[in-house]
């Protein structure tokens, strides 16, 4: 898991230094380009092209429509501010997700879980401060659209994972981005340059060995044990901000996070003792 979220957070870096030349969409474009590939290669080596027929095709178009606004958000956020401030806010995505689980999959969540989902967005809210006149920085609000968005990505896989095969999703997901931000992008497109071709190769070298390494992670081990490895993504932000742009985090990104990351972490405990529990009534 550790080098999984090292690889993304390399790769994110990648996209960071593509917004700089290229529109949001059309870095999305590049994104799901250069991992289809990487994901496409395995599938035909181990001979399992048959298990990328869709099942549910309606939950299939509406991830992909996710995809395409979740990191064209994402590229948004990273463009207008650091991947150390980014991620800060991104951090609340377990919470988002166990806040729309209780809607949407009809699952229980407990009393004391919605009130580490309102401390943590309280932390969202303290990295939302006001400055310079403004609510709240652009960057910051297409992070929180792209954390939102990607709670509702998480749901629709679950319900997605009911009927369709990992391979199916993992597939129709990369393609759907590509082609449909790559449709999107075309009025704002700009000839991509020879000498931004590694940093694309990158893109789809770290983004497949992220993806690889994650699954291998929840494979190996319960969720409530990897999923805490996830909030190493911070400290990389912060490394990348330094090494990279010269861009240190200021405080309250720092004490935002860490309120986001505590509650985060309380509601991941509360899950991994419920099934625990679980297992043991059973």
């Amino acid at each position: 898991m550790l080098v999984s979220v090292a690889s993304f957070s390399v790769m994110d870096a990648q996209l960071k230094l593509l917004s700089e030349h290229y529109a949001a969409l059309q870095v999305a474009f590049i994104r799901g380009a250069a991992a289809l590939p990487f994901v496409l290669l395995p599938i035909l080596m181990r001979g399992r092209l048959s298990r990328l027929k869709p099942v549910n095709v309606r939950l299939h178009l509406l991830r992909g429509a996710l995809s395409i606004l979740m990191l064209g958000s994402f590229v948004l956020a990273v463009r207008e501010t650091s991947l150390a401030s980014t991620y800060s806010i991104f951090m609340c995505a377990p919470l988002v997700v166990a806040g729309l689980s209780a809607p949407l999959l009809k699952e229980r969540v407990a009393g004391a879980q919605w009130g580490a989902i309102a401390v943590g967005f309280a932390g969202v809210l303290l990295m939302l401060k006001p400055g310079r006149g403004q609510w709240a920085a652009t960057g910051a609000i297409w992070a929180l659209v792209a954390v939102v968005t990607y709670g509702f990505a998480v749901i629709s896989l679950r319900l997605l994972a009911r009927t369709d095969t990992t391979e199916s999703m993992v597939f129709w997901f990369t393609a759907m981005l590509a082609v449909g931000a790559g449709l999107l992008s075309i009025p704002v497109w700009r000839e991509i340059h020879w000498a931004h071709l590694p940093i694309i190769l990158g893109v789809g070298v770290t983004g497949a060995l992220g993806q690889n390494f994650i699954t291998v992670a929840f494979r190996s081990a319960p969720a409530a044990v990897v999923a805490p490895f996830e909030y190493t993504a911070l400290l990389w932000g912060v490394l990348l901000d330094v090494a990279i742009w010269s861009v240190y985090p200021d405080a309250i990104t720092i004490v935002g996070g860490a309120i986001v990351i505590g509650a985060g972490l309380y509601v991941i405990e509360r899950e991994r003792r419920a099934s625990v529990g679980a297992v043991k009534g059973a």
